[in-house]
């Protein structure tokens, strides 16, 4: 039977074919370490848990929860945009829970775009905000993120036929996959040029509290003017370590949580309560276990950057984000880098190019390995460059 034509924008996920292949290496008995996806090794807070197992064990947890998620949840959210930010946004109407955020982003550009929109989309970035741009039929115009500009786009290049016929504008700070932050004053650039151009504004932000040295990344919602006309995206997988619980919230421009609440009423039930009643411990409950935590990936951010410096490979210093985005060797690309590195060195890390053009020449290492593995992986890489200088 034919698939619809849409389909055909569909490209396999990179992480959904490494892993078959992962699989592979070690059916073969490979000692493969993995510095590739980007997910915590640590289990959230005690408390967190404590939440979770408690509420499976109410017979009411087990039901339907009503669209856009428990009011709990949605106030937990509101508390923790008042108490992180300053930002008062109304629970009711400013917050909607998603069953992780990447669902939400998709969503949005199906209840945003269609053939002949503009989604404006940073490159490199996360493959989501182009594939589902493209599955809902629209046209994308990527914003080049150049290292000498910082990693941060350069609103005033984008053409003036794109900005008119622009919908959705993504961002995504601090930055995956550069690791790159972003200054509030990016934001409110951004707002301004929303307000111009009639479009929204998507802030990914799922690692808002992941960061080293002392940053603090703003919220777009802190520009004045935001709340009309951007939307953040948030997540608990990154900041409390619950990637697998799928919990997360979209949060902002009123019209924006409205249309992604009228879509996903159609598509699902919302997430499992037992996982919001947790979302509400993790949100309101004791903050300063995320401090050891950071210091735990700034440990090792350090020791993948001393381990790059010996091997002679470049890379950027994150101050937020899980990842370090080094360059591949003179002359290599970054797909043949990777692949070289598995197959040779057991070493499993993201090539750039799988972001974007502009991802190409780099590569991305995740923090979420344990540190002496991490230490093990960056001896080979080593170890590996000295066999092939």
């Amino acid at each position: 039977m034919k698939l619809a034509a849409r389909m055909q924008s569909v490209q396999p996920y990179f992480f959904a074919k490494l892993a078959k292949r992962m699989i592979a290496l070690q059916a073969a008995g490979r000692d493969v370490i993995r510095l590739d996806v980007g997910s915590p090794d640590q289990p959230p807070a005690a408390f967190i848990r404590d939440a979770l197992k408690q509420a499976v064990d109410q017979p009411g947890t087990h039901g339907y929860v009503a669209a856009g998620g428990l009011p709990e949840f949605r106030q937990a959210v509101a508390t923790y945009y008042s108490r992180r930010f300053g930002v008062a946004v109304d629970p009711q109407n400013q917050v909607e829970a998603l069953i992780g955020s990447k669902e939400g982003l998709f969503h949005l550009s199906m209840a945003y775009l269609e053939p002949g929109d503009v989604a404006l989309v940073p490159d490199p970035a996360y493959a989501v905000y182009e594939a589902a741009a493209r599955f809902a039929g629209a046209d994308v115009v990527l914003l080049p993120l150049r290292a000498q500009h910082g990693f941060l786009p350069q609103l005033h290049e984008i053409a003036p036929d794109a900005a008119r016929r622009a919908k959705l504008l993504w961002l995504n700070y601090p930055n995956n996959p550069t690791g790159a932050c972003a200054p509030l004053q990016l934001f409110t650039e951004a707002v301004a040029f929303a307000q111009r151009h009639d479009l929204l504004v998507c802030h990914d932000a799922p690692y808002l509290d992941v960061t080293y040295d002392g940053y603090t990344a703003p919220s777009i919602l802190q520009v004045p003017g935001a709340l009309e006309v951007a939307v953040e995206f948030n997540s608990l997988s990154k900041t409390y370590n619950m990637a697998g619980w799928r919990m997360g919230m979209a949060v902002g421009c009123a019209a924006a949580v409205r249309a992604l609440h009228a879509l996903k009423s159609n598509i699902d039930s919302s997430q499992f309560k037992a996982a919001q009643l947790a979302g509400v411990a993790a949100l309101t409950g004791d903050q300063t276990w995320l401090l050891p935590r950071n210091a735990l990936y700034q440990e090792r951010r350090d020791v993948v950057l001393a381990g790059l410096q010996q091997a002679q490979l470049p890379a950027e210093t994150p101050a937020g984000a899980m990842y370090v985005w080094a360059q591949v060797p003179p002359g290599m690309g970054s797909e043949q880098f990777a692949d070289d590195l598995l197959e040779q060195a057991s070493v499993s890390v993201t090539p750039g190019a799988i972001y974007g053009v502009n991802g190409e020449g780099y590569f991305r290492i995740s923090l979420g390995t344990a540190t002496p593995r991490m230490r093990e992986a960056m001896e080979r890489i080593a170890a590996w460059r000295r066999a092939h200088s």
